[in-house]
């Protein structure tokens, strides 16, 4: 009988979140929620990995389906979909780029322009799972736009509001490590410094604009940033 060797995806346990989700929004078609940093938004592979955005909303809403994701550290705002033609348009909506989300975020350093724009594709790093990497030869388009909105010091920070174009993996961490500013609590494209820095990844999803997928009203909702 064949075996497959576990993958470090299968071997990652995320420590237990206490955190509640908080719902925002709601509506017989979607819910606007509030991600607490340290939660999946999808369950794993490893059956200690049950905990999950997904995992704890369809207990009160069993067809509760993610219209996209946040990586485990960030917290913040995401769109539930609560029936398939929601989902279907919610869908659609991101995959023409309509969707406008921007997110806090607190990096090392003080970055020196006031506002840039950084354009730089990512791939997997299949050598390194489960990191991305850029890669001019091989990597998706990626865009990026920053403003800084405070500069602060003992240590050095920046305090940036980023306002992603796309939507790849682990974009924004990547892009702030190319920028030579990563962000603070990140352990997978900071230093051991910058990660000490703070108790958790300082990203934050704090605002998203869409229209609604039934009634095409638009949406503006805005969650304040808990850093």
């Amino acid at each position: 009988m064949l075996t497959s060797t576990p993958t470090l995806a299968d071997n990652f346990v995320a420590p237990p979140c206490a955190e509640k989700i908080s719902i925002l929004m709601q509506d017989e078609h979607i819910l606007l929620i509030n991600k607490p940093s340290g939660l999946l938004s999808l369950s794993g592979k490893n059956p200690l990995n049950k905990d999950s955005v997904h995992y704890r909303l369809v207990q009160q809403f069993p067809t509760a389906t993610l219209a996209h994701r946040l990586d485990l550290g960030t917290s913040g705002l995401m769109i539930i979909a609560l029936n398939k033609l929601a989902n279907a348009k919610l869908t659609t909506q991101f995959q023409q780029r309509s969707i406008g989300k921007t997110y806090i975020s607190v990096v090392a350093g003080h970055v020196q322009r006031d506002t840039g724009y950084i354009e730089a594709p990512i791939a997997k790093d299949l050598a390194n799972f489960p990191l991305q990497k850029i890669c001019f030869a091989t990597g998706k388009q990626a865009q990026s736009h920053y403003q800084v909105l405070e500069r602060l010091d003992n240590p050095p920070r920046s305090r940036i509001k980023f306002t992603p174009q796309t939507g790849r993996t682990h974009q924004l961490r990547i892009h702030s490590q190319a920028l030579g500013h990563p962000i603070l609590g990140c352990d997978l494209y900071g230093t051991p410094q910058t990660q000490a820095m703070a108790a958790r990844l300082l990203l934050h999803a704090d605002n998203i604009v869409f229209r609604h997928p039934i009634s095409t009203e638009p949406i503006n909702v805005h969650c304040p940033c808990p850093f």
